[in-house]
This record gives structure tokens, sequence and C-alpha cells, in this order.
């Protein structure tokens, strides 16, 4: 199917706001306005609590999701996307999803605000909190009442590569994880190319809507401060991929880093990792991180969901 018309819909809307803006400083207010018009996920039925963790660069905040009724089965740790230097707890693709996967799932949902990417902030650190949230979540975090279920780890965009990133770490030594859930993952450096047809209805988009090589090479060399000689854990898909978990991906069918995410999904099946992905038709990169009601969302959401339901039972601690 085509891109979907709501994204012509929004980043046009955007553009005419910007352009109408007299300073750079004017433009980046409007374009935050519009970000803050996207509905705050609420919901009676999940509680949600703010705290802080102790990281090897200083504290780490975090936000934590309990649903209100019923017994909690599994647990996650979330990390949101922004291309290591943008997000927050805030973001639909933190709050919302986090919120609805606790709900759909009867899951504790952990969501991580890691450090952002800039010129004094590289690679490891993001990583190093994500993975000091982990530990601590499968230590200390989760509440006394839950008892032992499975946990897993995921993430958005940077995020997915901040989680799958940890997911190698705790494989490699700590407490493994039990599931990844990957939402249109940022795992290598060049990104493979989009097969033309869909790189022709891409490229019809805003160019606000896309990640083209030059904004991608941007991102690593703010993140890791080059881009050659990457750490294979900075872009993950350059590691060692074996013993991983079952693994669920989602892809945005009209997404700069959609090859990415399917380049994964056949390193893990080469790797002999349970792995299942999920095609977001008519969706550009990002789509988690709007809440217009649009079906993908809801079926993404979905498919997290039944990831968390169907994780294997945790083993001894």
């Amino acid at each position: 199917m085509p891109v979907n018309p709501f994204f012509g819909e929004y980043y046009g809307r955007l553009r005419e706001a910007m352009a109408s803006a007299a300073s750079e400083q004017e433009a980046r207010a409007i374009s935050q306005e519009f970000d803050e018009r996207r509905e705050a996920w609420t919901s009676p039925d999940v509680v949600v609590e703010d705290t802080t963790l102790p990281g090897p660069h200083g504290p780490v905040p975090v936000r934590a999701y309990r649903p209100v009724h019923g017994r909690v089965t599994a647990a996650l740790l979330w990390a949101h996307g922004g291309g290591f230097m943008a997000g927050d707890l805030d973001m639909p693709e933190a709050h919302r999803v986090c919120g609805e996967l606790a709900l759909r799932a009867d899951a504790f949902v952990v969501s991580v605000d890691h450090r952002l990417a800039n010129e004094s902030v590289h690679y490891p650190v993001p990583l190093d909190d994500v993975h000091a949230a982990w530990t601590w979540l499968c230590a200390d975090g989760l509440p006394e009442d839950i008892g032992r279920v499975p946990i897993g780890i995921g993430g958005a965009s940077s995020g997915a590569a901040l989680a799958l990133a940890t997911a190698l770490r705790s494989r490699d030594g700590g407490r493994p994880a039990d599931v990844l859930l990957l939402a249109y993952p940022f795992a290598h450096f060049p990104v493979p190319a989009l097969e033309e047809p869909t790189a022709a209805e891409l490229s019809t988009q805003d160019a606000m809507a896309r990640l083209t090589p030059g904004v991608i090479e941007y991102l690593v060399r703010n993140y890791v401060g080059r881009i050659s000689d990457l750490p294979a854990d900075a872009l993950p898909g350059a590691a060692r991929l074996d013993g991983l978990p079952s693994t669920r991906i989602i892809l945005s069918e009209y997404d700069d880093l959609r090859p990415s995410g399917e380049l994964l999904k056949r390193q893990l099946d080469e790797a002999g990792v349970p792995v299942v992905a999920f095609l977001a038709e008519g969706m550009l990169h990002g789509h988690l991180n709007f809440t217009a009601d649009l079906p993908q969302i809801e079926e993404s959401l979905d498919f997290f969901a039944a990831g968390l339901s169907e994780a294997r039972t945790l083993p001894s601690m």
C-alpha cells in the first residue's frame, strides 16, 4: 500500500508552520510545539512512577508502569528512539508505548531516559545507562510482590540498537533477557539500500520524514565520535548474535532504516535465534511516536504485547 496520507498531512502542516518562522530558534519552537500537540497518554488502569537509579555516569531517570488490575506476568525495559541524540520519557514512543504494553501484556514496564549523545557525550555512555537500568531491573527493580517473571528488553530505532547491545552484554555476563522487542531498529552502518519500488515511494515524502545517508552518517558520528572502526556493539548488527532470546522486529514499510531491520532478521535467523517480523504497511519511520488513530500502530503494539505474553519461563536466578 502507499504511504498513509496522515504523514503527508502532518509534515505538510509542520513545514508550513515552520516556513512562517522568523528565525531558526522560532522554527525549533514550532517543531517542539507540534510534538507537544500529540495527545498525552493516560489511563486510570496503569500506575506510573518516576524514579532514578545509579549509573556509571551518574543518576539515570526511569519511569515505571504497572497495571492496576490483574497479576503481573512479565517485565520489560524499554529504550526510546531519537537517533541517540534526542528523545525523552514523555515522547509517545516512550510514554504511550510503555503504558500500552503494561496494559496489553499485564507487564511491569520500565522506560529508561538514557543520556543523549552530543559533543561531549558519546558511545558507550548511552549504552552504559541502558545497561545500568537493565542490571537494576533484574536485581532490585521488580516490586517484591511480582515474583519470578520473564524479563524482556526492547526499544525503538536507536533505542532498539541500545536494547540489542544490552542484550548482548547480558548474554555474555549477567542476567540474560528472555525476549527482545525491536521497533524499526538502527542496527547497521552503513545501512543497506532500500529496494527500488519502496525507495521511489519514499522519495515523494517530506525531507523531514527521511533518514538519508547523510543524516545517518551524522547520527553515527555524533554517537560514536567517528564513522570508521566502530565498536561491534555500537551498531550491534555487526556483533556476534547467537545465543540471544526470541526476538520480535517491527518494520515500517516506508523507512530508510527498513533494510537494517530486514538484514538483522536474516542475521538472527542465520545465528539460530527465533525471530519474527511484522511489517507495518504504509508507515514511515517512527510510527510508534505518533498518537494518530492508525490501525498499524495498534497492530504494532499488539505484536509486541504478544511477544511479552509468549516469553519463555524465567530460569532460576
